[in-house]
């Protein structure tokens, strides 16, 4: 049988717990890339982001940027000198792409289309996939994937 101290530590634990779940949502994602300035313009013109005016440590000549979106993402661009930058693979271990939600099947057309015409590659669709989910991927100019869909 259990303490009655062990059972109120524990009940204190598990509210404590369901209240971090149910308010938990992914803060930001950060992404090192090489060419931080093209980076940043890119996710500006095409995803509809607003940058904040940069961070950098002259110490260590970090980089970075906030990128937000309009339902409160963010994501943070960052840079320094001597990065390692081995070959992308699509099919690998770790994080993979970034999806981004453009609301119609018309809208990952033309945006596709869009980044296309621009020099982007198309790696697939626009298509529906086995599950339903209508959407096509491009490779940003550093060979990040990134999946568009409705």
């Amino acid at each position: 049988m259990s303490s009655p101290t062990f059972v109120r530590w524990t009940d204190k634990f598990c509210k404590t717990y369901e209240e971090i779940k149910n308010s938990m949502k992914i803060e930001h994602i950060a992404l090192y890339v090489n060419n931080l300035e093209a980076a940043r313009n890119f996710f500006v013109k095409y995803f509809g982001a607003t940058s904040n005016d940069g961070y950098c440590n002259p110490e260590t000549n970090f980089r970075s940027y906030f990128l937000s979106f309009d339902d409160g993402t963010r994501l943070e661009l960052m840079s320094k000198r001597r990065m390692s930058d081995p070959l992308k693979s699509l099919a690998r271990t770790g994080y993979v792409h970034i999806a981004f939600c453009v609301g119609s099947k018309e809208k990952v057309d033309k945006l596709t289309a869009t980044l296309q015409a621009d020099g982007y590659a198309v790696v697939s669709g626009p298509r529906t996939t086995g599950d339903g989910y209508y959407e096509s991927c491009i490779l940003d100019a550093e060979q990040n994937q990134i999946e568009i869909t409705i």
